[in-house]
């Protein structure tokens, strides 16, 4: 696993080659929106999810039918998404100067609790590909249910450069 501070200086794309990931194709929308739009110097996304070529890989609510792990999967898979319309959208990944809000909303069963295991699997992935210092704080929420049977929606807004 490469070490974030050690890559400090390396780019968001250089990183995404050190460690080995490839991007799925970028989502597209389910409906009438858009998947980004720009304000200044802020690209706010529509809500991603963990979804590659329309398809969930991940259905049901965590704590129920999928357990913490397989929540903390759904969150990279959704983060690898969003990750990919950040790059169509901006061109490359190294125009992003910070991540301003992360926004993990998990559909869980009532009882669960583990909710920042799960959003760390969005988090860390963030964290590796742009440094820590372009990380943001994050929200979570457990909510009853999300769109497609999903159990992971991520809000991200990034502050990009010209």
């Amino acid at each position: 696993m490469v070490n974030p501070l050690e890559t400090k200086a390396a780019g968001a794309e250089r990183r995404l080659q050190d460690l080995g990931i490839a991007l799925p194709p970028p989502p597209t929308p389910f409906g009438a929106y858009v998947e980004a739009v720009t304000t200044g110097k802020l690209v706010f996304f529509s809500g991603m999810l963990p979804v590659v070529d329309r398809k969930p890989r991940y259905i049901g609510r965590v704590g129920g039918a999928l357990t913490a792990e397989d929540g903390r999967k759904a969150a990279e898979t959704a983060t690898l998404s969003a990750l990919a319309a950040a790059r169509e959208y901006l061109g490359s990944l190294d125009r992003v100067a910070k991540v301003a809000k992360l926004g993990v909303y998990i559909a869980t069963e009532g009882d669960f609790r583990d909710h920042p295991t799960v959003a760390d699997g969005a988090s860390e992935l963030l964290l590796q590909v742009f440094g820590e210092d372009r990380l943001s704080g994050r929200v979570v929420l457990g909510v009853a249910s999300l769109p497609l049977g999903v159990p992971i929606e991520l809000e991200l807004i990034l502050e990009v450069e010209d």
